[in-house]
């Protein structure tokens, strides 16, 4: 037996319908129906009456309920003790500028509240640099957006970015591709870019692009320094490729913020660790504490043009 079906056993009751409960569940109802036929066939009796009308619990079912009922509360609370066990220690996180940008402060915000006794040292600098300081095992946490296979990593998927095509709306070569929410990388051939250097992991996805499309890119400046990139671009020097998270800092409709629907116009973000056996549990914690507000920034749509990786 199991505390999911314990889950989902309660809210049929509660919903009087499999279908509803599997939607409310974010399950396929198939599955719920399964997991629900084992619970039955593991206890030897019907607790549930299925019908046209819906499912309702039988008199085994809602004294099971009660039960059910209460052992979820106990789960429940003893989930809630553990993420509020006063865990200390120290911990340092390392994000790049554009990742930062989004997600820095709602993790020290909800570090803060889950574990205030942990002392949190968060390190923005660029991807290459983190995975360098990681390497190196002068931090214990990053997101990267690119992970060499030998090192001694733990490396999770987390989500994926979107690239925009981004710059002023006055600027000539935008102008002429505003008219679509969406363009190809093979209409920016005459736009002015303004790039980071190829040192970049981001310059080598913008390169490796223009290549397949055999474009040689305008690239009128680099810069490798995100708040400096935004200001040329918010000069007019030329526009930029880069994730939305990109824009998150500057005021609204400061630039104009094209999608790019190439297949391959996309920056995977990992979530890099030190291997299990060298994460203190502090640093166990906050790469949980990461991965969450990761997905609620995805969920509320604080994330522009990232979804959630789901490999």
């Amino acid at each position: 037996m199991e505390l999911r079906q314990l889950r989902y056993f309660a809210r049929v009751v509660e919903l009087g319908s499999m279908g509803r409960a599997a939607q409310d569940l974010g399950v396929v109802t198939s599955a719920l129906s399964q997991q629900l036929s084992r619970l039955e066939g593991e206890l030897g009796t019907r607790l549930l009456q299925r019908s046209a009308a819906g499912a309702r619990a039988t008199d085994a079912g809602l004294a099971f309920y009660r039960q059910a009922q209460l052992a979820l509360r106990h789960a429940d609370d003893a989930v809630q003790a553990a993420r509020q066990a006063r865990l200390s220690g120290h911990v340092s996180v390392g994000l790049a500028p554009s990742t930062s940008a989004v997600l820095a402060l709602p993790f020290m915000a909800a570090m803060r509240e889950r574990y205030p006794e942990v002392r949190l040292r968060l390190v923005e600098s660029l991807s290459g640099n983190l995975a360098a300081m990681l390497d190196a095992r002068r931090i214990d946490v990053a997101v990267l957006f690119e992970a060499a296979p030998a090192r001694r990593w733990r490396v999770l998927p987390l989500a994926v970015e979107r690239l925009f095509l981004i710059g002023l709306r006055d600027l000539p070569a935008m102008r002429a591709l505003l008219e679509r929410p969406r363009v190809r990388m093979a209409r920016l051939a005459e736009v002015p870019l303004v790039l980071p250097s190829f040192s970049h992991g981001l310059r080598a996805i913008v390169d490796a692009a223009f290549a397949r499309l055999q474009i040689q890119p305008r690239i009128v400046l680099e810069v490798d320094g995100l708040a400096v990139l935004m200001d040329a671009v918010r000069a007019g020097i030329g526009a930029t490729v880069q994730p939305g998270a990109a824009t998150a800092r500057l005021p609204q409709d400061a630039v104009a913020r094209i999608e790019l629907s190439d297949r391959d116009a996309r920056r995977p973000n990992l979530l890099a660790s030190l291997a299990e056996d060298e994460l203190s549990p502090a640093a166990l914690a906050a790469r949980v504490v990461l991965r969450d507000v990761a997905a609620e920034c995805v969920a509320a749509g604080h994330w522009p043009g990232a979804t959630l990786d789901p490999t």
